[in-house]
């Protein structure tokens, strides 16, 4: 095997299993017979070529099954993600609920809905108790201190309504997929533990020390980052189960953001307009590519 030969075999990579499978031999054939002799090093042009194609063809491949089923699914799997990233920092304090929330999105990431029900359950219920400062299941001494990721206590600036629906969406989400069987739930990247650290993380700071509710630049980054590849995977695929995911976690968020209308300022509502704005131009565009198609 030459060099150039083993950097197109890498390149390749980025297509998925599938289709290197089927189409990765016959592409590799076509891109060496095309190479200049001697040539150790693919073009900048090939190079950005595959990388681009294997990313769209991932997108692509990903659209498959049920749209709603799946955009339900990416939905519910966000929001528990921002759930075990509200008790991240409390691990501590509250070990064994922040490591039953752990094992919800464990069980969602892996698709074993008849777990996640009881966990998440469970867990919802010892939230909601410590956000509206009672007693569930074993004692609790309130308020929980934070570790190094934040400066607040559990559920300081929350409210119990707000977080009993949080984790009620996940519930209704997982009832509803629970009841329809058709096909088992698509298993979710081990990206998303990453993320949740991103959003439990309190800095760097860009709202005013004393804010109610104070949102961070890292999960301002984080939400923003995966709605954009949203609006990518609707845009690529011409399918909308990014942007029924978006909208599930913009539903969340916006609940949380009214619980505190009275204390929002315009960082605040910046916030909530980047994510919306993000979340209808995920809804959009698939529209407009089959228009241009169609054109």
């Amino acid at each position: 095997m030459t060099a150039l030969e083993r950097r197109y075999r890498r390149l390749l990579l980025a297509y998925p299993r599938q289709y290197r499978a089927a189409h990765g031999d016959e592409l590799l054939e076509v891109l060496l017979e095309s190479a200049d002799p001697g040539r150790n090093v693919p073009v900048l042009r090939e190079v950005w070529g595959l990388l681009v194609g294997g990313v769209r063809s991932r997108i692509v491949h990903l659209a498959t099954g049920s749209a709603w089923e799946d955009g339900v699914h990416l939905g519910i799997t966000a929001v528990a993600a921002a759930n075990l990233a509200e008790l991240l920092p409390y691990a501590g304090a509250v070990p064994l609920w922040t490591l039953l929330s752990a094992l919800a999105l464990l069980a969602v990431l892996r698709g074993r809905l008849a777990v996640a029900f009881p966990v998440t359950l469970v867990a919802g219920v010892k939230a909601v108790a410590v956000a509206g400062g009672w007693q569930a299941f074993e004692p609790t001494l309130l308020p929980v201190y934070p570790s190094a990721l934040t400066g607040r206590a559990l559920f300081e600036d929350s409210s119990p309504f707000a977080v009993a629906c949080a984790y009620a969406v996940v519930l209704l989400g997982l009832l509803v997929l629970m009841s329809r069987r058709r096909q088992p739930p698509r298993i979710r990247s081990w990206w998303w533990p990453a993320a949740v650290v991103a959003v439990a993380w309190a800095g760097p700071r860009w709202m005013e020390q004393d804010t109610m509710f104070p949102i961070s630049l890292s999960r301002i980054v984080a939400e923003a980052a995966a709605f954009g590849l949203a609006i990518a995977g609707c845009y690529l695929a011409r399918d909308h189960r990014w942007a029924l995911a978006s909208g599930i976690y913009l539903l969340v968020r916006s609940v949380e953001l009214t619980v505190h209308a009275d204390a929002l300022s315009r960082q605040h509502l910046a916030y909530w307009g980047l994510l919306t704005v993000l979340a209808l131009g995920a809804a959009s565009v698939p529209f407009r590519r089959r228009r241009h198609c169609l054109d």
